[in-house]
């Protein structure tokens, strides 16, 4: 980043430090690209918004080097109980398995964790963070974007940048003035949100209140906080949040906080809505610009941390080298369905809190009762495997001709502890430097990579190493080997590939799958997924805007 007579350059001008902006802020940090990070407030959010962080999201966490800061400010592996209006429980979710390397839920209050990803930022001298500074317009040309800033005391700036990422909210300033619209449909229903600042309901689990006459969600949090969502009926205006007597009332019904002192209340309506098209030239948009997620499911913060792990990689591929459109293109043709099917699950889940009359809510109780009988479907709803699973079927991927129930092309690859030949347990991701990598797996990777193949593939830029499956230990070699531990190689689909070779990408994708006789052929995909790269330069320190 440098400042010229002509204003301030960085590689990708950010606008908007929600958990997106920061989360991609601290990507490109962590990736040797410089960044100027536009915030109109004059400091990161200081009220409860998004509560849930998934084990997705904990991974990108990981990758920024901030997982172990936010595991200190959470609380950690929340289920939820569903309950019919007596308060009997017809569905638990409560899941153990760690696919990702993290808890599946995790609670956690978002002033807390924006604190921690902008202290991430400090980290970074290419990082410009610009606090207390609006967006007054933007234009771009053929390789360039420059934005226009005004500062709250009446200062103006202009930042030039390669590309430009618009994380400023479902009210997007920047979708706008790009002719962007939203597709979907926006919720009839309103919903009245009380967070406390202390509860005495010690149950460490979310609470359904699946009850036609008010459905109610209560969310737990850290250091004995609570959230609850009612839903409002016809004729209940947004003036019924300041009504202090109607919201003791309804918090009386379904626990014991009546008393509890009040963070903040207030009215939402809530949005299953998509940007047309997440981008126009050089500039994209991430989070609740490009898309808003009903909160039923958890995942609307969730799903900005994927297109900030999924674009962030993608812009230092293009700062570095030459990519076609085709490449940064890819973002969109990657993230857009799996954000849709995020937007349909949090849907589907609002249908069960939100059940339209007593006869369906008792259908849908019997029906989960039914199936609470059969051990596999049990297991299938409290280990949230109805969640769909993070996959894309097109965009930077080699099919290895499998069927697509089958393929492990396209998916993030499970994250499992590994141990290597000194017996010290990890996680995968903590071993893989940040570039694509070659995993081995076969019960000898020692013996089936040839000399000539490993110094192609780490000529061609991918790291190589080598993974045995849990009954078979480590042995040194040429790279290193690990065992894997956790055993979540040991399921059929994935023991179907052993003595294979997958390759991931930089956010742990599996871009192609190959038999280990066949590593060279990995080549061309590695090259389609990295830049070459020139030495790296020092970076040049911040110069003051003016």
């Amino acid at each position: 980043m440098e400042m010229r007579e002509d204003g301030l350059h960085a590689d990708v001008v950010i606008v908007g430090a929600g958990p997106t902006g920061l989360t991609l802020a601290n990507l490109l940090g962590g990736m040797n690209v410089s960044v100027v990070l536009i915030e109109r407030n004059m400091t990161t959010v200081q009220e409860p918004r998004a509560v849930s962080i998934d084990d997705e999201s904990m991974r990108t966490m990981q990758a920024i080097g901030l997982s172990d800061d936010v595991e200190r400010i959470v609380a950690r592996g929340y289920g939820s109980r569903y309950l019919s209006p007596s308060r009997r429980n017809f569905l638990t979710v409560e899941p153990t398995s760690r696919d990702y390397g993290f808890d599946k839920r995790n609670a956690f209050q978002q002033p807390e964790l924006e604190q921690v990803l902008r202290n991430g930022l400090g980290r970074f001298p290419h990082i410009r963070q610009m606090f207390g500074w609006e967006m007054q317009n933007f234009s771009q040309h053929a390789a360039s974007v420059t934005v226009d800033i005004r500062e709250s005391g009446g200062r103006e700036a202009k930042i030039t940048g390669r590309f430009m990422v618009a994380c400023d909210g479902g009210r997007s300033s920047t979708r706008s003035g790009l002719g962007l619209e939203l597709a979907g449909s926006t919720f009839a229903e309103r919903w009245l949100i009380v967070d406390l600042v202390r509860t005495e309901n010690r149950f460490r689990h979310t609470e359904v209140h699946c009850d036609p006459a008010r459905p109610c969600i209560s969310l737990p949090g850290p250091d004995n906080i609570r959230r609850y969502e009612f839903m409002l009926q016809k004729g209940e205006d947004e003036e019924i949040a300041n009504d202090e007597a109607f919201v003791r009332n309804l918090l009386s019904r379904v626990g014991p906080d009546r008393n509890a002192e009040f963070r903040r209340v207030r009215v939402y309506t809530f949005h299953a809505r998509m940007a047309t098209s997440w981008r126009r030239g050089n500039i994209f948009l991430a989070g609740d610009a490009a898309h808003l997620t009903p909160p039923f499911a958890g995942q609307g913060m969730n799903s900005g941390l994927r297109d900030a792990q999924n674009l962030g990689w993608k812009l230092a591929e293009a700062v570095a080298g030459k990519v076609d459109d085709a490449f940064l293109d890819s973002y969109e043709i990657e993230r857009k369905p799996h954000a849709w099917e995020m937007i349909n699950l949090a849907l589907r889940m609002g249908q069960v809190m939100m059940p339209e009359n007593s006869v369906k809510a008792a259908l849908t109780r019997a029906a989960f009762g039914a199936l609470g009988l059969y051990p596999p479907a049990r297991d299938y709803f409290a280990q949230m495997r109805y969640k769909p699973k993070p996959r894309f079927r097109q965009g930077l991927l080699f099919p290895d001709g499998k069927p697509e129930s089958q393929t492990m092309v396209g998916r993030l690859i499970p994250q499992p502890v590994v141990e290597g030949t000194d017996r010290v347990r990890s996680l995968l991701d903590g071993l893989l430097p940040d570039q694509p990598a070659v995993v081995v797996f076969d019960e000898f990777p020692d013996r089936v990579v040839p000399a000539a193949a490993l110094s192609k593939l780490a000529g061609a830029g991918a790291v190589v190493v080598g993974l045995t499956p849990e009954w078979m230990n480590p042995v040194d070699g040429a790279f290193p080997v690990y065992r894997e531990v956790s055993r979540l190689f040991s399921t059929p689909q994935l023991e179907n590939y052993l003595g294979h070779a997958f390759l991931l990408r930089r956010d742990r994708y599996i871009a192609s799958i190959v038999p280990v006789a066949a590593l060279e052929s990995l080549l061309p995909a590695i090259a389609a997924i990295a830049t070459p790269r020139p030495a790296p330069n020092p970076n040049p320190a911040l110069a003051e805007a003016s």
